[in-house]
């Protein structure tokens, strides 16, 4: 009697994800998040954000996160320190394993002076020392695109037609998107967690009644103009439904999605 060998029969199980809902990667604020003490998270890359000189981790830090994560340190061109085209001296700092994400700099972390820099020629000179480097986007779209390497988008209402269409013009090149997450469908929690990020935004701005709370308090016109922003600026909703967005989002293009963890880094397992 002949036996059915099962084993070769059957597929081999696809591995789950390493993280809830499919995130590739995890975003953490040195203001926020503990650097010197992240737990073993199940990701294997991890972006450091920038929020002002005075919050940029140590070397022995970066060198730790580096040992255990394909480590990217936000660092804005424009600022004292991370400047190309003037003071560099931070970029000594950064461990020879981290990589860079080289950016414009929101400016409620840039000096006066520092806003007023051109942010093209310093884009350039640094991609010539850094050329492994992530470029983000955020108002500097074409530049960042001259620029090249990695381009890392920030989520918004028209980030999957764009994308779509950056591909249909041929670009090849790696895309990374970020946007905070909270995988819950609890309306308030979602408010909570991020509606003044999304709030912040300047289409939602223009849209919310002045001096209209931005978190669960919301009401009426205000609630409704933040429970569709949260949708368009990041991830929210149960595992399912975040899980399926980053499905789309990498049919639109995107090859690693970067999330914030709005609610603790515990959030994605």
């Amino acid at each position: 009697m002949l036996t059915e060998n099962h084993d070769e029969d059957t597929p081999e199980a696809e591995p789950a994800p390493a993280t809830r809902a499919d995130i590739d990667a995890i975003a953490l604020k040195p203001t926020e998040h503990d650097l010197s003490a992240v737990p073993d998270l199940p990701v294997d890359t991890v972006a450091v954000d920038y929020e002002g000189r005075d919050a940029v981790p140590n070397e022995r830090t970066l060198a730790r996160l580096a040992d255990r994560f394909d480590c990217y340190v936000t660092t804005p061109v424009r600022a004292d320190g991370f400047d190309p085209l003037g003071d560099d001296s931070l970029v000594d700092r950064l461990p020879e394993a981290t990589r860079r994400v080289l950016v414009a700099g929101h400016p409620a972390y840039l000096t006066d002076e520092e806003r007023e820099r051109t942010v093209a020629p310093r884009l350039g000179a640094a991609r010539e020392h850094a050329p492994d480097a992530w470029v983000g986007t955020e108002s500097v779209e074409r530049v960042a695109l001259a620029a090249g390497g990695v381009q890392y988008e920030l989520l918004a209402r028209g980030t999957e037609s764009e994308l779509r269409a950056l591909r249909a013009a041929g670009f090849e090149g790696g895309i990374a998107l970020y946007a905070p997450v909270v995988l819950s469908d609890d309306e308030d929690a979602i408010l909570d967690a991020v509606g003044d990020y999304a709030a912040r935004r300047a289409p939602v701005r223009r849209a919310l009644p002045d001096g209209a709370p931005t978190d669960a308090t919301a009401t009426g016109r205000a609630r409704e103009v933040l429970s569709q922003a949260v949708r368009d600026y990041a991830l929210v909703g149960d595992t399912a439904t975040v899980a399926d967005r980053v499905a789309t989002l990498r049919e639109a293009g995107v090859d690693t999605v970067v999330g914030y963890p709005a609610r603790g880094i515990g959030e994605f397992w």
